[in-house]
This record gives C-alpha cells, sequence and structure tokens, in this order.
C-alpha cells in the first residue's frame, strides 16, 4: 500500500470519528436538555458549580454545560470545582492545565480526606460511603464560598436505576437518585442534568473527546460490591432483553400510588364509592402493556 493509501485511510477514519462525535453529542445534547427542561434545573442569571472528578461522566457534564451555555435562552455561569484529596500520586496539573486550555473558570479545592479516610476505613473495607460524606461536605461549603446556586453532578441514568435497586432489594424502599433536589441542610440546590443519559453513551463521548481521565485510586479503584453486582445485572438485561433498562428507568416517572401500597401517598382508609366511572380506576389487570409478547416497550433514541 502507497504513502498516499495510507493517508486517504487516515483521513477517512479521522472524517469517521468527527462524524460520530458530532451524531453522539447531538443525542447527548438532546437528552441532557430534555432533563433540564423537564426539572427547571438552571434559572436565568444561575452560578453552576460543576463537580469534576476527573472522570468521564464529570468530564462529559461539563463539556455538555459549556455547549450549552452558548447556546441557551437563559444565562448562567459555569465554575469547574475539583477537590484534590491528596491520594498519592494524584496528578495535580491534569486538571488545571485542561481546564485552562479550555478558557473554564475553575477552582481546585485541596483537602486531605484521603488520610482520614484511611484511618478510619479497616484495610479491604469499601471507603466509598465515608469518602462520599466528607467529599459532599466539602463541596457544600465551597458552593457557599463561590456563591454558587447550583450544584451539578455527573450521574447518569444507570447511576439512578442501580440506587433504585439497591434500595429495593437492600433497603426495602422506593426510592432513587433525584434529578433535582435540595440539600439536608436546605441551602444547596443539586441537579444531575444527565439523568436520561446511559453510561455506554457517556464513555463512547469521552473516549471521542479524549478527556483526560483521572481514575479513582483511593482504595484501589474500588466500587462497592452491592452497586457493581447492580451494574452487572442492568448490562446483563440490556444484552438479553433491549429495551429492558430504559422502560425500568420511565417507570420512575410514571408512579400510580393507588396501586402501591403506602397509606402516605394515597388515601386507601378513606377511600369511598362514588357511583362514577373513573377511566384511571383499576386497570391492573389490563394487558394491553402486555401485548408486545416480550413484554418490553421498544426504546430507541433518535438523532435529529
Amino acid at each position: 500500500m502507497s504513502v498516499s493509501m495510507f493517508e486517504a485511510t487516515d483521513r477517512e477514519r479521522a472524517l469517521r470519528m468527527v462524524r460520530e462525535s458530532g451524531k453522539l453529542e447531538k443525542r447527548l445534547l438532546r437528552l441532557a436538555g430534555q432533563a433540564i427542561a423537564d426539572y427547571a434545573m438552571v434559572a436565568d442569571g444561575d452560578r453552576i458549580m460543576v463537580c469534576l472528578s476527573g472522570g468521564k461522566d464529570s468530564h462529559a457534564l461539563l463539556d455538555l454545560l459549556m455547549t450549552m451555555k452558548g447556546r441557551a435562552p437563559v444565562r448562567f455561569e459555569l465554575i469547574a470545582v475539583n477537590l484534590d484529596q491528596k491520594q498519592p500520586g494524584f496528578p495535580a496539573q491534569v486538571l488545571p492545565e485542561y481546564l485552562t486550555r479550555r478558557g473554564v473558570p475553575f477552582h481546585i479545592e485541596t483537602r486531605d480526606t484521603y488520610s482520614v479516610v484511611r484511618r478510619l476505613i479497616p484495610q479491604g473495607a469499601t471507603a466509598c460511603s465515608l469518602c462520599s460524606r466528607l467529599r459532599r461536605g466539602i463541596l457544600y461549603r465551597v458552593a457557599d464560598e463561590l456563591g454558587a446556586t447550583k450544584i451539578a453532578l455527573g450521574h447518569h441514568r444507570d447511576d439512578i436505576l442501580a440506587t433504585f435497586f439497591l434500595n429495593l432489594f437492600y433497603g426495602g424502599r422506593l426510592k432513587a437518585m433525584s434529578p433535582k433536589l435540595v440539600s439536608d441542610d436546605g441551602r444547596h440546590v443539586v441537579i444531575r442534568p444527565l439523568a436520561y443519559v446511559n453510561e455506554a453513551d457517556l464513555a463512547q463521548f469521552a473516549q471521542l473527546r479524549d478527556f483526560p481521565i483521572i481514575p479513582c485510586d483511593l482504595c484501589g479503584s474500588q466500587e462497592h460490591l452491592k452497586r457493581r453486582q447492580m451494574r452487572d445485572m442492568l448490562q446483563d438485561w440490556e444484552r438479553r432483553f433491549p429495551g429492558r433498562v430504559q422502560n425500568t428507568f420511565n417507570a420512575l416517572a410514571r408512579v400510580v400510588p393507588s396501586h402501591l401500597m403506602d397509606t402516605s401517598l394515597f388515601d386507601f382508609r378513606g377511600l369511598q364509592l362514588t357511583g362514577l366511572a373513573n377511566p384511571a380506576g383499576d386497570v391492573a389487570f389490563d394487558d394491553a402493556a402486555c401485548a408486545d409478547p416480550t413484554g418490553v416497550i421498544r426504546y430507541e433514541p433518535q438523532d435529529d
């Protein structure tokens, strides 16, 4: 093969990657924009603190919000915040160099939570819970200091579903991650603009964008065993039953309290005969949802 043929192949490969990146970005922007609109996550004049860990999800979140900032009908500011937890070998220069190059205002907060976690958590035990609590408290304080009106986190659809099943299987509760919430102290609004985005798309986007990924090595890239099991379960479902994962996610926004068992959400004790037909009444035995022999409502994301 001649040199020119090699060059042509390289050009074709580069053009293909550009097309794939553009198509994927368009889908991610649409999904993030829809989540932001559905839950009124961003208001005019907001100063949004984007929590940037250095992982693929937070990198994608910042990148998408930067693009949306230039197109949105409302005015808002972004400031990226990274918490340097003084983990041994942490490449402290990577994010400042990247953010400076991208022209993003940023703040690096340095706190030695690594030593605290290592002192309090036995070797080999899961450190994620304590690490998360320490990190959250620090980030809330930084948000106050920076005058942030919103705190943006990079949790995605699969994180929300994994949390739902963890609570279902191990906590006996129907509870997931909220796309938008007010913190326990009542002083911070937390938003998750990637709530509708699946993890596989974020992984592909990070690869195409070549983000400078920094893994979490606080505990040897340790991941909570039960959460990993939930992710494995979801991935297995996606392989075996395409559409089931998205269908389950959709159900989180289509709750029918009268057909569950929580007396605080529905007045079962006060339920009385009305003598009037209720088209939204007892449909527990309707089989419309099972018309598809697979039992799955197909979901195919469409590109505009």
